[in-house]
């Protein structure tokens, strides 16, 4: 892995694996690009929207930063600038190379892109598709989970927690399985590594209060008390 950072027009930076995107330009970071290619394969609805496109044989996941919440109606996608380092994208691809060197099982980053203009900058991330992969929301609302694959999941987070990654939004839709039943963490915006234990419970709580969500909005929701136990002993055992 060859990390690279380069100037690609007059306020447009990109931050990049030179071994997956040896010369990285602006137009990959624009979804209208690859539709006129006729590269782009699927789409996810979240704050805004997340394409996937296959540029070769390969399959990527561009994702433009939305905010969310009351300030997301006034701004957006832009935010204040305050170093290239600090920006959404970059720190969100320098936290997956972290993580990746810790063999963790997270989306492989590929390259993060910012565009500023005045006090403000709007952002773009890259990452690899994970092959043969759901999130667990949409596995849910299919079949249930063995207690084994609870306890995995379960084992899963604690690997994060010990490694001191915290993840700001840990739900149900964050989490990814693969067809060999292998648990991924997905999204690490504003994300990052900290000390102590005491936000380690906060980090569940976010979890199960996700999981009662969600089995109250979908009557074909497959999740049940039973099962967070399971999770909790394949966490506590890890």
């Amino acid at each position: 892995m060859t990390i690279k950072q380069q100037q690609i027009g007059r306020r447009q930076f990109a931050l990049y694996d030179e071994q997956i995107m040896p010369r990285p330009e602006k137009a990959f970071f624009s979804a209208k690009h690859w539709q006129r290619q006729n590269k782009v394969i699927g789409s996810a609805k979240g704050r805004g929207t997340t394409m996937f496109i296959k540029p070769l044989n390969d399959i990527w996941v561009l994702r433009h930063f939305r905010r969310g919440g009351m300030i997301g109606k006034f701004l957006k996608d832009q935010y204040l600038f305050t170093g290239l380092a600090r920006t959404r994208a970059f720190a969100e691809f320098n936290l997956l190379n972290t993580m990746k060197a810790l063999a963790l099982p997270v989306p492989t980053p590929i390259a993060a892109y910012v565009s500023r203009r005045g006090f403000f900058y709007r952002a773009d991330l890259l990452t690899r598709l994970i092959p043969n992969s759901e999130d667990l929301h949409s596995i849910l609302c299919q079949r249930t989970l063995t207690p084994e694959e609870w306890q995995h999941v379960g084992a899963t987070i604690a690997r994060f927690h010990a490694a001191q990654i915290y993840h700001h939004d840990l739900n149900v839709r964050n989490i990814m399985l693969n067809n060999q039943q292998q648990a991924w963490l997905i999204d690490f915006d504003r994300c990052g590594k900290r000390t102590g234990h005491k936000w380690k419970q906060s980090n569940l709580n976010r979890l199960l209060r996700s999981l009662i969500k969600e089995r109250g909005n979908h009557t074909a929701f497959r999740w049940n008390e039973a099962d967070w136990q399971s999770l909790l002993e394949g966490y506590n055992q890890a």
